[in-house]
């Protein structure tokens, strides 16, 4: 389908794997010329070459780190440099869970470094590229949050409440910056099969001596996963292309759930 998306541009945080990758391609695939932000430059390169060979789009690889304020304004300017205007900021920049211990005994270091990449980097990323953002009523600002942020996801107690400020950011900024033109939105993921998740999903079978097939359709049924399996990174990235369209155009300050019915609490 098209979606009339050719010619505008899209900045997408944390897009050398997993999600951020997908919506960058997905984008792509509509004629989007895309920025690409992460921490590690040569990972982006990767994606970047690849994209610009397969969709013929210009992807502009940038180092930034979201939890340095300078490093998101450099990343801006260099931005600025290229394309004098930004239609989409795509905000995925984020950790995995890394520990399984009780989160309430953490020290403040280590809860605030969890914030800072999540919550305060997507503030960061917005504050500095909202100059560039259209206001001709393309302007579209999304986060990918989780649904972690609508649930309590155990043990994943920072991981929840950077899901639910994503959500309430959206929200805020939808009207906050309604009158200049530009729409913000939350897609609301359920567990994604991403790259991650895929290495994660075969150490837990092999771990239970069951395939990975049998591991992970015994893991939705616990979980309540409804559709029996866990999200494509090409379905969140089909659900950013069509929001940063004009077709999506009437969504605003939305929470969409793309999680085959998890959060439908069904036990």
């Amino acid at each position: 389908m098209d979606l009339g998306l050719k010619g505008r541009v899209a900045v997408v945080t944390g897009a050398s794997k997993g999600v951020g990758k997908g919506v960058a391609r997905a984008l792509a695939a509509e004629g989007v010329d895309v920025v690409l932000l992460a921490r590690g430059l040569d990972g982006l390169r990767a994606v970047a070459r690849d994209i610009a060979a397969q969709f013929g789009v210009q992807a502009l690889p940038l180092a930034c780190d979201v939890t340095q304020h300078d490093s998101v304004r450099a990343a801006a300017e260099a931005v600025r440099a290229h394309f004098p205007t930004v239609h989409i900021v795509v905000n995925n920049a984020g950790e995995a869970i890394k520990r399984q211990d009780r989160e309430i005994t953490w020290d403040d270091a280590d809860w605030l470094g969890q914030v800072q990449i999540k919550t305060l980097g997507a503030l960061r990323v917005i504050r500095e590229f909202l100059p560039l953002l259209a206001r001709d009523g393309t302007g579209r600002i999304l986060n990918i949050a989780g649904a972690s942020g609508a649930m309590a996801w155990m043990p994943a107690l920072t991981y929840g409440l950077n899901n639910a400020a994503l959500m309430h950011m959206a929200g805020y900024l939808a009207a906050d910056l309604g009158k200049e033109g530009i729409k913000v939105n939350t897609i609301v993921p359920g567990v994604v099969l991403t790259e991650w998740r895929e290495v994660w999903a075969q150490n837990m079978a092999k771990a239970e001596g069951k395939t990975k097939e049998q591991w992970l359709s015994g893991f939705c049924r616990d979980k309540g996963i409804l559709a029996g399996r866990l999200a494509k990174v090409e379905e969140i990235g089909d659900m950013a292309a069509f929001l940063a369209s004009d077709r999506g155009a009437y969504v605003n300050g939305a929470k969409i759930a793309l999680d085959g019915g998890l959060t439908v609490n069904a036990r």
